[in-house]
């Protein structure tokens, strides 16, 4: 049996909307996607797993739909939620069993991400114009580029990684429904609503924390 024959199953339709099919990958995707942005806006661990198998779920389906930055980006995800996993169990520090407490993005991290963000996101969009059947290119580029910056700020618990987040989400709404992802652009518009429920929640976490300092100053 080749993974072919494994995989077919899951890209059977599972039912129709708006004219459309909509297999059970997406199904999948769409449900560990929530769970996963749900379980980072409590800061629970186990948002790392299930985002590895929402990870999974989104290279089939990005394949599929010819998102190739898309679907690569969710094997860079893979590798960063094993890191991001790491982190928050550590404090980001050797031999450090502290959990890792929320903080604000430093001028520097700023400066290397917005620049790293910017060369990245020029170089796929020519990769995906010159090497692939892309129809999209500049934004499937643009919106891996927002989402490994924001990922970057999850696993350092960074509180400005949630306006990453809604700012990849806002393209990738109107991006999936143009590709025919109309669950998947839902998921998105969903994602929105917990990332400011998340970055609510952090802003609180991170306040909390430092009223201690502030009083003892």
């Amino acid at each position: 049996m080749s993974l072919a024959d494994v995989l077919e199953p899951l890209q059977r339709p599972l039912f129709t909307l708006l004219d459309t099919p909509i297999s059970w990958t997406e199904v999948l995707g769409f449900g560990s996607g929530a769970l996963c942005v749900w379980l980072v806006a409590r800061q629970h661990l186990a948002n790392w797993p299930v985002g590895i198998a929402n990870n999974l779920f989104f290279v089939l389906l990005f394949t599929q739909a010819g998102l190739y930055a898309d679907a690569g980006l969710q094997i860079v995800f893979i590798a960063l939620a094993a890191y991001g996993w790491w982190t928050w169990t550590h404090g980001g520090g050797p031999g450090s069993a502290e959990a890792l407490p929320v903080r604000r993005t430093t001028r520097t991290e700023w400066t290397w991400l917005l620049a790293a963000g910017a060369v990245g996101t020029l170089a796929l969009t020519l990769l995906l114009d010159r090497a692939t059947d892309s129809t999209v290119p500049f934004w499937d580029a643009l919106t891996t580029g927002l989402s490994l910056m924001a990922t970057y700020g999850q696993c350092r618990k960074r509180l400005e990684s949630w306006w990453l987040w809604i700012a990849a989400d806002v393209v990738y709404v109107p991006l999936y429904a143009h590709k025919g992802l109309y669950l998947t652009s839902l998921l998105y518009v969903g994602f929105m609503a917990l990332c400011a429920a998340g970055l609510r929640g952090w802003s609180r976490d991170l306040a909390a924390a430092r009223r201690p300092l502030e009083a003892a100053a």
